[in-house]
């Protein structure tokens, strides 16, 4: 009969398991590690910051203490997967007649993918431990990313994002939360310095401070979570993105040390598509396109919204008629955006300035 391990021993051994699984990192905090997150959640929700995420709100005994959501739990074992992108997430701002797409849901969804290989991480572990287990991918509430930085995976930048010394900041985040009590890692803290880039680049001035983020005016939050027509004053800032926004993350100088994507599965199938083309898609076209994608879980009327948006930003008056053709359709919302797109496109609104039109 085998001897039991150490607690250091079988971290060691779970660490190697989970980078045989395709983990770029790994670290261990305690469910009591981020006191200071409960409050700072209050006070984010309490200034109305999370727009229409009213998710954020419910259970927020739970995600401001991962101790409460769990009590068995011992320890949280945070392991990070990095999506990063081969060629410049931002050439595609460039090109008004295609549609920008966040890396992130350029290939297959990642929950799927982080899901399948933390569940299998957590069944290598309960077989070597008899311990208990519960997995979470960014559907339940549980702050991955305090979480993370108290594992020692990194720090949330002045973006808000996770980003680390060796990884970057295009990562996705999962735990296991477990009855055993493992080793700690010492929690990271912020080697942002000086630097404001991911400040700066921000079209729509959604951080009302280094750390602080305001949802209500950010173009992920705007083109993914936010129902119904966008505030007028911020359609024209969104630019040609249609599903997400990278820019904060792509200017992080701390990307130069980021790690090849390991998985398949996240190499771009989305691409840059064709803003004529999207919007000409019903709710069978939509679902189809974009079967296995993120991008599908937002539905079509507020995709297709999106991409008016798009158009009446593009300066380009050929897509007019693409525009044109929603200005009756059913959802209030999509025709709100196609007569604003139109509108924007006639009066020569946001032309280039090669003068078309």
């Amino acid at each position: 009969m085998k001897p039991p391990v150490t607690p250091d021993v079988l971290k060691q051994m779970l660490a190697s398991q989970a980078q045989a699984e395709g983990f770029a990192a790994m670290g261990v905090c305690r469910p009591d590690a981020i006191p200071q997150a409960a409050s700072r959640l209050e006070t984010f929700i309490r200034e109305g910051r999370h727009g229409q995420m009213g998710w954020m709100a419910d259970r927020m005994a739970w995600r401001g203490d991962p101790a409460a959501l769990w009590p068995e739990a011992r320890s949280v074992i945070m392991l990070a997967e990095v999506y990063t992108p081969d060629g410049n997430p931002l050439a595609v701002l460039d090109q008004p007649d295609r549609g920008a797409v966040s890396v992130y849901a350029q290939g297959k969804d990642y929950h799927d993918l982080v899901k399948r290989r933390l569940k299998r991480l957590g069944g290598w572990l309960v077989g070597q431990a008899g311990c208990e287990i519960k997995v979470f991918v960014d559907t339940a509430p549980v702050m991955e990313k305090p979480l993370a930085q108290a594992a020692g995976l990194g720090w949330q930048g002045k973006h808000t994002n996770l980003l680390g010394r060796g990884l970057g900041n295009w990562m996705f985040l999962g735990a296991i939360f477990t009855t055993l009590d493992l080793p700690v890692d010492e929690a990271e803290v912020s080697h942002c310095g000086s630097c404001t880039a991911c400040l700066d680049i921000c079209p729509t001035k959604a951080f009302p401070a280094p750390y602080q983020l305001d949802a209500r005016r950010c173009i992920s939050y705007l083109t993914i979570e936010h129902r119904g027509p966008v505030d007028e004053d911020l359609r024209g800032l969104l630019g040609n993105r249609i599903y997400g926004c990278d820019d904060c993350l792509a200017v992080c100088p701390w990307n130069k040390f980021a790690v090849a994507a390991s998985d398949l599965g996240y190499q771009p199938r989305v691409g840059a598509p064709m803003l004529a083309e999207l919007a000409g898609l019903d709710d069978a076209g939509f679902r189809a396109r974009f079967a296995g994608s993120p991008i599908k879980r937002i539905g079509r009327d507020r995709f297709v919204r999106n991409v008016l948006y798009a158009i009446g930003n593009s300066g380009m008056p050929t897509l007019r008629g693409a525009a044109g053709a929603l200005v009756d359709d059913p959802d209030p919302a999509v025709s709100d955006a196609a007569r604003w797109a139109c509108a924007r496109l006639k009066s020569g609104e946001n032309l280039p300035d090669s003068g078309l039109g």
